[in-house]
Order: structure tokens, then C-alpha cells, then sequence
């Protein structure tokens, strides 16, 4: 495979099963029961843009959900190839803050190419001490094959590291993720006085290992409880077609039935 990192080529061991990982609950009874709890640890959880301008919304949610994950005093990476702040913006400080992330929580690695992007990312997961990972990435990035999504998988599952990957503009394909999610930007709800309202998110589950997927929830996050709840609805959100390509399901793995 051409331009892919060394420690990438070789052959990954299938991924074994494990203990059971723990989970951060999301707060809406719904949604973690469809998750057996919640959101696990130590796992691989893929993150798509419903469209192009849910860039910002969908990297919002990420943060959202690994800032919640995150333990007191633990920090949340963010990797990212420098072309990223060309085409997403630059995360700042009260936004993190506005997210639920604590100060001095949040470190950003701004990376030359996709091959280090990778290699930075392998070596986050190894890390115990971090809360999360997040893996930001934007196109098809070929690199990011099933081979090397293994590894980035059992890099997690050793260390106990959630790994988020970011995928903007990009098309779903077969990887070792524990869950796949589609995010689109909700109308939030005015708080008194017409004041803004909470982020709000429309989210589809669109694949689980062993698990329902095909399942929609609009959210609101609620920064100072650091949970989610659910949202009031302004219009009726639309269900994923029942009819996916394999890719968009993840055809490498069985759902449950």
C-alpha cells in the first residue's frame, strides 16, 4: 500500500475479544440502552458529517461527548494535518470551554500528512493517562485502511483510550469501530429572556458491533452537568433509509438481529 506507514503494512491481528470496557453514559435512557449503558471506553467510535456544513457541528459533538468521557484532571488530544485548519477553523479556547472542557484539559497536535496523523495516533492510544483521542481527518484518506484501523483499535483497547475519528467529506467504509455516527447541526431551543439556546445535534447510530444501529436522536448538551438530554423537536427528524450500501453499515460486521 503505497504511502502508507511502515508499522501500518503489516498484517493486524484480528482484533480478540476482550473484558467487557467500561462506559460513559450519554443521559438519555433511550439512546444508552440502544448502547448496552453507553458510549465504551478504550474503542474505536467513527464520527461522520451528514453534509459539508456540519463540519463544525459534528466536531462540536466530539468534543462534547470525549470531554464528557474524560476523567477530572485527564486531557482530551485533538490530532489534526495542518491542511484541517484550512477547511474546519481553528478550535478556540471559549469554544472548548462552551463544549464542557476544562481549562488546561485540551491539547491540539497539528501534524504535516495523513502518514503522521496515523503514526501520532497509535502512539496517543498508548497513553493511559489521556481521557480521549480524537483523529480528525477530511476526504476518503486512504491510509486509514482496515489494516490500520485494527491497530488503532487494539491501541485503544489496551490502553482503555476512546479514539473518536473525525471523517469530514467522507464516505463510510468497513473499519474495526465500535459504533458509527452521523451528526447534522439542530436548531437549539431559546433559553429565557430569548437567550441562545443549548447546542443542539441531530445524531444517527449508524452502526454498532452487536448492537441496534439505524436509530436517530436529537440532542441537546448540557455543558455544566457534562451529559446530554433530549431535545424538544421543531420538525420531524429523518430516519436513515432503510436500504444502505454495505459500507454504510459496515459490512465487515455482523448486526445484531
Amino acid at each position: 500500500m503505497s504511502g502508507v506507514p511502515a508499522p501500518m503494512r503489516q498484517s493486524a491481528p484480528a482484533l480478540a475479544p476482550s473484558r467487557p470496557p467500561s462506559r460513559r453514559a450519554f443521559g438519555v435512557a433511550s439512546l444508552d440502552a440502544a448502547l448496552d449503558g453507553g458510549l465504551a471506553r478504550g474503542r474505536i467510535h467513527e464520527v461522520y458529517a451528514a453534509e459539508a456544513g456540519d463540519a463544525t457541528a459534528t466536531a462540536g459533538f466530539a468534543v462534547a461527548v470525549a470531554a464528557g468521557m474524560a476523567e477530572p484532571g485527564q486531557t482530551v488530544l485533538w490530532l489534526r494535518m495542518q491542511r484541517a485548519a484550512r477547511s474546519g477553523g481553528v478550535m478556540q479556547a471559549n469554544g472548548w470551554a462552551e463544549l464542557g472542557g476544562a481549562p488546561g484539559d485540551g491539547l491540539v497536535g497539528v501534524v504535516p500528512d495523513a502518514m503522521a496523523l496515523l503514526r501520532a495516533a497509535v502512539d496517543a492510544l498508548r497513553c493511559a493517562a489521556l481521557g480521549a483521542v480524537i483523529v480528525e481527518s477530511w476526504g476518503a484518506m486512504r491510509e486509514l485502511d482496515l489494516t490500520a484501523s485494527r491497530r488503532l483499535a487494539l491501541a485503544a483497547e489496551k490502553s482503555g483510550v476512546p479514539l473518536f475519528l473525525l471523517r469530514m467529506e467522507a464516505t463510510p467504509v468497513p473499519s474495526a469501530a465500535q459504533t458509527r455516527w452521523q451528526v447534522a447541526a439542530a436548531p437549539s431551543q431559546a433559553l429565557p429572556g430569548n437567550a441562545p439556546g443549548l447546542p443542539a445535534f441531530d445524531i444517527t447510530l449508524l452502526r454498532q458491533r452487536s448492537g441496534p444501529c439505524g436509530l436517530d436522536w436529537r440532542l441537546e448538551w448540557d455543558r455544566d452537568r457534562r451529559i446530554f438530554r433530549e431535545a424538544p423537536l421543531h420538525g420531524a427528524v429523518v430516519s436513515v433509509p432503510a436500504r444502505r450500501s454495505a459500507a454504510d453499515t459496515g459490512g465487515d460486521d455482523r448486526r445484531a438481529a
